[in-house]
């Protein structure tokens, strides 16, 4: 990779290497704490997280799943789910921002060559973050790709405008998608800092306000030949690779519906009032606010249960690849978002159905759950999820290979 290391550009302190499972989860949840106190703030006055991001890459948990052959601890995508749904739980958009990181190592691992694998693998484990150029607005149908990579002597040039950039003011690496001269995909990873690649935060969403999902404008960007991964073999094949990226977007509606859930306890058990008309003294001793508060509880519990499984049919899929095996992961983390997704919803509408009409002050700022919640959950509709298991079940149809399934 000689051609591609002068464009690592600046410098940082080699993140800490974590060798467990446990680790990761004690170093998310010490960092949760972190992120939760300035979160609402982060939200209302839409401040990026750009100190919050750098503690992240700091903390060894970009080189979690780096494959043991590769120096990494390869951490079960179960624990990588939780790590994520932590981060998710103290701040919603932050909790967003490395999931295309992991899923762009996936690809790299399934479709990268040995030296872009040792190459690139290690920079993650030094703590580089890795994020998407992917989506294109103005297409005939979602998901399209029409940017494309020309050839130029000993590397290509590329020229477009990419839509939901997550995460990419912070990255220290851009995987820009677009379509060879053979019309595959392919992902081309090249630093931020790469001549002609401007990043623009015009992301305006009323939820997920911190994710820095704007614009990617690519100006005849130089991308080395050696930094092209042939992404499309990925989805030639049923592979781990979109049951991957939906896991962890699964996780950050977890997250939020955690967060949610607990705010709307402390509001119930210290501010809600009771109802001396019907002789409750105090809310949370309301009967059905109780079973209430108990329903969605058990939503909770059960989502994280069906995640923590998913996860673990994904780590069957990479460790003994078959289709069978990625359909399986597929279909069980399509489960996994109908169920997150619903517990998202739930807790943050509960929240103000049980904690009454004072918690909807703005200065409080507790619909930003909501918004979150909202805005999270329409990546990708759970209406599709739906379809694909029943269809699997009553037909004996299987998704296709894509970043969906």
């Amino acid at each position: 990779m000689s051609r591609v290391f002068h464009l690592a550009g600046k410098i940082r302190a080699v993140a800490p290497y974590l060798a467990t499972e446990d680790e990761a989860i004690e170093v998310a949840s010490a960092l949760a704490a972190r992120l939760a106190e300035g979160s609402s703030h982060r939200d209302r006055e839409r401040i990026l997280p750009y100190d919050e991001m750098e503690l992240i890459a700091q903390s060894g948990l970009l080189g979690t799943t780096v494959p043991s052959e590769y120096g990494g601890a390869d951490i079960s995508n179960a624990f990588l789910a939780e790590v994520i749904a932590i981060l998710a739980e103290a701040d919603g958009s932050i909790g967003q921002i490395p999931q295309s990181h992991f899923y762009i190592l996936e690809a790299l691992r399934l479709s990268g060559t040995e030296e872009q694998k040792k190459y690139f693998f290690t920079r993650a484990l030094a703590g580089e973050h890795f994020a998407n150029a992917l989506a294109e607005a103005g297409t005939g149908v979602a998901g399209d790709i029409e940017t494309r990579f020309v050839p130029d002597g000993m590397g290509y040039r590329i020229t477009g405008r990419k839509y939901y950039s997550t995460g990419a003011l912070f990255a220290d690496w851009i995987a820009i998608f677009g379509k060879d001269h053979q019309g595959r995909l392919a992902m081309g990873i090249v630093s931020r800092r790469t001549d002609g690649l401007t990043i623009t935060d015009d992301w305006d969403g009323f939820g997920q306000r911190t994710t820095a999902s704007g614009t990617v404008l690519l100006k005849n960007v130089y991308v080395p030949a050696d930094s092209v991964i042939g992404y499309h073999s990925s989805l030639e094949r049923h592979a781990p690779l979109g049951s991957l990226g939906q896991l962890l977007h699964a996780a950050v509606d977890l997250g939020i519906a955690r967060a949610a859930f607990t705010d709307m306890v402390g509001f119930v058990r210290g501010k809600s009032r009771g109802n001396r008309n019907i002789g409750i003294e105090t809310a949370s001793e309301d009967p059905l606010t109780i079973a209430r508060a108990g329903s969605i509880a058990v939503k909770i519990e059960a989502a994280t249960a069906v995640l923590e499984r998913s996860g673990r049919k994904v780590d069957a899929a990479q460790i003994s690849p078959s289709p069978e095996a990625a359909v399986e992961a597929s279909l069980a983390v399509a489960a996994a978002k109908i169920l997150t997704t619903e517990a998202a919803l739930e807790a943050t509408n509960g929240l103000f159905e049980l904690a009454g009409t004072s918690s909807t002050k703005e200065s409080l700022n507790l619909d930003r759950h909501w918004r979150n919640a909202r805005t999270h959950t329409v990546h990708d509709p759970v209406r599709w999820k739906h379809h694909a298991i029943g269809d699997f079940h009553l037909n004996g149809n299987v998704p296709l290979p894509n970043g969906q399934f």
